[in-house]
């Protein structure tokens, strides 16, 4: 039974992340129809080279995928859904196929909320924002209806899996039962960080800019999954601006 644990514990953020890519990226017809839209669809000005909070927090990523959508909403109407991201909170606000992992709040296992949750719109700086139950994403940088800035690295995820472990060791022993765990917790160096800015518009809108940073110490052999793993990022990016948008505006879903 706890030799199950071992996948749990190996399922990192980054590594859904590239199954979500190699997912998007199935067939050849499909890959070049998505790098068509790859190259265009929600580039901001100056593209990856403009400065956005938190960029200093992977100093040199080895992929940096930005987008932006303009919203017909004010920031402070944008921020409360940023503010309650995360597994088991607001959801991810992508596609319900791609949303189904996290099983979020607010509505079945496959959907994000579609309303404003009261009881996670206190984030603070420190704070914890899970991708899975054992843990997530620190937030760095929580600036209320300007920008919030997610962070992940190996290290963290080794504390988090660990404190994981400890967790359910101690519940084993409770029941006079001795675990069997087999865990390996090795695993490249790696740092992600996952930026928004909110940028006010003119009339009461906003300019909503989304940044992923990663830098892995992964062999050439692996990063040949790269053009996979971007057009993945930029389906999973594009379906959960759309879906900030569409809730933001107060648009019924289709």
């Amino acid at each position: 039974m706890f030799r199950l644990v071992r996948f749990v514990f190996k399922a990192i953020f980054l590594v859904n992340l590239m199954s979500l890519a190699f997912t998007a990226g199935m067939g050849a017809a499909l890959l070049l129809q998505l790098r068509q839209q790859q190259r265009g669809w929600g580039l901001v000005d100056g593209g990856d080279e403009r400065d956005v909070p938190g960029d200093g927090l992977v100093a040199e990523p080895d992929l940096v995928e930005t987008r932006a959508i303009d919203i017909d909403a004010p920031p402070a109407q944008v921020w409360p859904w940023l503010a309650q991201l995360g597994y088991g909170r607001g959801g991810w606000y992508s596609y319900p196929m791609l949303d189904r992992p996290w099983n979020p709040a607010g509505g079945p296992p496959s959907e994000s909320a579609e309303g404003i949750l009261s009881e996670y719109q206190d984030l603070a700086e420190g704070d914890l924002v899970p991708t899975h139950p054992q843990g997530g994403f620190e937030a760095r940088i929580v600036q209320p209806d300007e920008a919030l800035v997610l962070y992940l690295d190996d290290d963290m995820f080794r504390q988090q899996m660990g404190e994981a472990l400890d967790e359910m060791v101690d519940a084993v022993d409770e029941q006079g039962r001795s675990p069997e765990l087999d865990i390996d917790l090795e695993m490249p160096p790696y740092q992600v960080s996952w930026a928004f800015e909110l940028q006010p518009l003119a009339g009461d809108r906003t300019r909503l800019i989304e940044r992923l940073r990663v830098h892995i110490e992964a062999s050439p052999s692996q990063w040949r999954a790269r053009p996979a793993l971007a057009v993945g990022l930029f389906v999973l990016l594009r379906s959960q601006l759309l879906g900030i948008k569409r809730r933001a505006e107060g648009e019924e879903e289709d």
